[in-house]
């Protein structure tokens, strides 16, 4: 399930701990989108699909539209 508040934490901790280091500055910015990388893409692994309806498949493939969403 997607968390926004987790996201959230996690990028506001990835700033904070940028905020007292005094390597270069490619250093520092190095580390801080490897935090916010991190951060997106256990949020978006967290998504779950919830399917509803309109898959068929009486003697074949699947067909039609998949209605659902992701939360």
């Amino acid at each position: 399930m997607l968390d926004k508040a987790t996201l959230k934490a996690s990028l506001k901790q990835a700033f904070v701990d940028q905020e007292n280091k005094t390597t270069n500055l490619d250093a520092v910015l190095d580390d801080l989108c490897t935090k916010i990388s991190a951060a997106i893409d256990m949020y978006v692994k967290g998504a779950q699909i919830n399917y509803t309806t309109g898959l068929t498949a009486p003697n074949g493939p699947v067909t039609g539209t998949f209605g659902g969403n992701l939360s």
